[in-house]
């Protein structure tokens, strides 16, 4: 599916089920594209998705990508071989981890590291905290074991020595000697990837890197040539894993980075749309095809942290947009379990065949065949208008729900198709109180910003759910990711580890630091082949009470920050977090931070709905009604095409919105007005409170 326009800019994403394409032209004018994903090889679905619009690539002027490939290579373990060379007596640090569990509550798991215990080699070397030599390189030992990884079949390789981030000196040798022999420069030396304290997380961030380079810069490389071959002449660019960019030619150098770069652009969308529409604190709500991922957006900033852990034991400690996930999406599959309880997800039908309701084959129970069921969704465009094969569908997937979910609980096919709803929102606002209650923020004094294929479907419950007054819907929710693509700003991330009192700090010392971060942070971004508006700065430190294991960061207004303005910060960052005041506690101050953003011009996407499409009332724009489940009782409900309605729009519910890319559900009591950008704001019980 895709609507016709003309442009200069592309921004693309690869999610699970689609990859979505959104095209600006130079005049406002826009393509848009939503094309089935492609696993095996996503640059096919990038290409198709660009092949849909009809894109003249030689005037394209810059071509964005949102992509998986990391986060799927490493969440399924599908790594380049890769060797590991670290100091003697620490060959263990990626299996022995932190003193944690896979199961709580369980004595059994399983863990997997990232590199076998085989490929993992010690040599002779020792740096101590403060930097100084300990024990010298033995050389001719990293020598043997480089050339026994060659031998063992590694295409990579990553260097850790304990205390690197203090003094890498011994990293930096090893890595000339590893180079002299290598075939390729495919050599991840862990202080460069993060210069910080704690040794099995930087090990694991380093050797993630060095597992996923060659797959990233073949994916990139790759997708460039085709590109190339299409007439496109710029720089392709990848969104980070922080909300930033980098282009392709050094995306391999920190592939680390680009873990969780798809749903990064969805959360940059959200706080741009929301800027835009004045509402700037938002949890942000994207449910697609297989999986929903909910993050937080305070003061139009998106929650950036440094102590991701994708999966257990999976600690990678690169600053990345704080998204937490769930395998709750449309495609995610209902199933009894032996127990005789229901499950929903987090297997997924995927694109091919999808969902029953697809209508390409597909025989297991998903969440969108249940709200299909429900008459949340009409049948997909290829039996819409066919009475006829609409009904075949409709009992297809009701066969189906009875068979293998209502009839073992005892319940209706309806009942079952609601039961599954609310499991699956269950899920949902789990990870949405992740992201709010257990960072002390209230939901009650945010919007919920819904998007996706599926989330508009399900985010007026999950905020009654949860207490959010309002929901925002921005013009198109199944693109927003492709859209985050193309605003994007230029991202450069730097931490530095001190740890040592506050007290004992340097302050020179400390404001030199910051210094150096801000200027390499200018100079990548001014070695960009994309041009930006300004450059931004924010600093933070990461900051603990003497004898804490959990650090806590602490924004800074400025580079210069005195001892005694550091500590009344943490203080005040503190007791706002946990309600405590320890004032008889020395702070320690770990880690210095320091993030450059280059700030691109900005773009006009009121065009995402065509203005000369929108009719005068709202009659016109309801294409006709159908019974529809919602609270336990059917309920003959308006259907209207989003395209169609006034941009100022009042809509009491219940009531359905339909467009290309996806619906949206109103529900008994709310009330959905549209606003200048073309966004629809729902208030939750408006249509009751008279708003």
């Amino acid at each position: 599916m895709a609507e016709k326009g003309g442009g200069g800019i592309i921004g693309v994403d690869v999610g699970g089920t689609f990859t979505d394409l959104v095209q600006i032209a130079p005049d406002g004018s826009l393509k848009i594209a939503k094309t089935p994903t492609t696993p095996s090889n996503q640059a096919l679905g990038v290409l198709s998705a660009i092949e849909t619009v009809g894109a003249d690539l030689p005037a394209v002027d810059l071509i964005v990508h949102g992509t998986t490939t990391t986060t799927n290579a490493v969440l399924e373990r599908k790594l380049a071989r890769t060797g590991l060379i670290t100091t003697r007596g620490f060959r263990d640090v990626l299996e022995l981890g932190r003193r944690t569990r896979p199961q709580a509550y369980g004595m059994f798991g399983t863990f997997r590291p990232v590199i076998p215990r085989d490929l993992r080699f010690e040599v002779e070397e020792r740096m101590l905290a403060d930097g100084a030599i300990h024990i010298p390189l033995d050389e001719a030992g990293v020598e043997s074991a480089a050339r026994a990884l060659l031998a063992a079949g590694c295409e990579s390789v990553v260097v850790h020595f304990l205390h690197a981030y203090a003094n890498p000196a011994h990293e930096k040798r090893a890595g000339e000697i590893i180079a002299s022999l290598w075939p390729n420069d495919h050599i991840t030396l862990a202080h460069e990837i993060l210069s910080e304290a704690r040794e099995f997380e930087r090990g694991v961030t380093a050797a993630v890197n060095a597992s996923v380079r060659p797959l990233i810069e073949r994916y990139v490389e790759h997708l460039a040539s085709a590109l190339g071959k299409r007439g496109y002449r710029r720089e392709l660019l990848i969104v980070n894993g922080n909300g930033g960019m980098v282009g392709a030619a050094s995306v391999g150098q920190e592939a680390v980075k680009t873990v969780m770069s798809g749903p990064a652009s969805g959360v940059m969308a959200a706080a741009w749309t929301g800027r835009q529409a004045g509402i700037t604190n938002l949890i942000t709500y994207d449910m697609g095809g297989t999986s929903t991922d909910v993050a937080l957006i305070r003061d139009g900033e998106p929650g950036v942290s440094g102590e991701i852990e994708i999966e257990y034991a999976m600690p990678i400690h690169v600053p990345m947009v704080d998204v937490r996930t769930v395998g709750a999406g449309g495609g995610s599959i209902a199933r009894v379990n032996a127990a005789g309880l229901l499950e929903v997800g987090p297997e997924s039908a995927g694109a091919d065949p999808g969902p029953i309701c697809y209508g390409r084959g597909g025989e297991a129970p998903t969440i969108s065949d249940a709200n299909l069921l429900l008459g949340r969704l009409a049948p997909p465009p290829g039996t819409k208008g066919a009475a006829e094969e609409a009904d075949a569908l409709r009992a297809r997937v009701e066969g189906i729900f009875a068979a293998r979910l209502a009839d073992p609980l005892g319940l209706s096919p309806v009942e079952a198709a609601e039961a599954v709803i609310r499991v699956a929102n269950t899920h949902m606002a789990g990870a949405i109180r992740m992201v709010s209650l257990s960072l002390g923020a209230d939901p009650r004094d945010f919007a919920l910003f819904a998007f996706g294929g599926a989330g508009p479907l399900h985010a007026a419950a999950l905020a009654r759910e949860l207490g959010v007054p309002r929901v925002l819907v921005p013009p198109r929710p199944g693109i927003t990711n492709a859209i985050g693509c193309a605003v994007a700003d230029l991202r450069h991330d730097f931490v530095r580890t001190l740890n040592r009192p506050l007290d004992a700090v340097d302050e020179a010392g400390l404001h030199e630091i910051i210094a150096d971060q801000r200027r390499r942070g200018e100079a990548l971004i001014g070695r960009e082949s994309i041009g930006v508006k300004e450059i931004r700065h924010l600093h933070s430190m990461d900051m603990q009470f003497i004898g804490q294991t959990h650090l806590l960061r602490v924004p800074l207004d400025g580079p210069a920050p005195t001892r005694r303005e550091l500590q009344a910060r943490f203080e005040s960052a503190y007791r706002k977090r946990f309600k405590v005041e320890l004032p008889e506690i020395r702070a320690n101050l770990v880690n210095v931070n320091t993030s450059v953003i280059g700030t691109r011009p900005p773009l006009d996407l009121t065009a995402l709905i065509r203005p000369e499409g929108r009719k005068e009332s709202l009659g016109e724009a309801q294409t006709g009604r159908r019974p529809v489940r919602l609270n336990g009782r059917w309920h003959e409900t308006p259907i209207y095409r989003r395209d169609l309605l006034p941009l100022d729009a009042r809509i009491t519910g219940p009531a359905v919105i339909e467009q290309m890319d996806t619906t949206i559900l109103i529900e008994p009591g709310d009330l959905c007005v549209g606003d200048r950008q073309g966004n629809l704001v729902i208030t939750i019980g408006g249509a009751q409170d008279g708003a």
